[in-house]
């Protein structure tokens, strides 16, 4: 025996409301005052979406007035989050397997300091990744972007090169907050004080076919120490 039928929901009208008793549905069974607030809202992502299209369509598109008059606005919106680049297809496919690596200087309650290990932080996307068949955009890409962005924005000697070096630091150093207070380096009563980090490089082994030559030696970038502030001390944003 079937119960009594549900509610309409919120700022519903009753279907009868219509002409000739025509029943409403979707959008056009909310009341006035809804169907407003759900185009005001429409018309917001359509705005959102537009601005998005178009800054990405400067973006990538070849040097022209309007991307030179706004090129500060233009790079604000899209790094570090959104930039594209083409390695993957031309001219040269990346050959090399680079890991990220983080350690962090702890102080403790007592005052005193330690250091910890090396925390492989590409390795540990990579186990997650792994099996995975529908893995997040944060876990294939936030760190290998991060790294990319830090390394086109400073020199050999990890100056920074440009406006965006400032900025690609803090990205990465916020993120090696974020990922060793997942993991608790700190432990309970520690906090992190300063991280350092470092890349290991090995070139990808040639198929057996191949008469290339490759050395299998690893190479190492490392950065210097850098002072966490306050907020990131435990994992936070600063």
């Amino acid at each position: 025996m079937s119960g009594p039928p549900d509610p309409p929901p919120p700022g519903a009208q009753e279907a009868s409301d219509g002409p000739l008793g025509e029943v409403r549905t979707g959008v056009a069974a909310l009341s006035l005052r809804y169907q407003i607030g759900a185009a005001l809202a429409l018309a917001v992502v359509a705005v959102a979406v537009c601005v998005h299209l178009g800054m990405m369509f400067l973006h990538v598109a070849p040097a022209n007035t309007v991307s030179k008059k706004h090129s500060e606005t233009i790079a604000d919106w899209i790094y570090p989050e959104f930039e594209q680049n083409w390695k993957l297809f031309a001219p040269n496919p990346l050959q090399q397997n680079v890991s990220v690596q983080v350690r962090a200087e702890i102080r403790t309650p007592d005052g005193g300091s330690r250091t910890t290990g090396w925390y492989d932080l590409s390795a540990q996307d990579g186990r997650a990744i792994d099996g995975n068949v529908a893995p997040s955009h944060t876990q294939q890409n936030e760190l290998r972007r991060a790294w990319d962005f830090f390394v086109s924005t400073h020199d050999d000697d990890n100056r920074p090169v440009g406006m965006r070096g400032a900025l690609s630091e803090t990205y990465l150093r916020r993120i090696m907050a974020m990922r060793l207070d997942r993991v608790d380096a700190a432990g309970p009563d520690g906090e992190l004080a300063r991280v350092q980090v470092r890349s290991r490089t090995t070139d990808v082994p040639p198929p057996s076919w191949s008469k290339e030559k490759v050395s299998g030696e690893p190479v190492y970038r490392v950065l210097p120490w850098w002072t966490l502030p306050e907020k990131e001390t435990r994992g936070g944003i600063g």
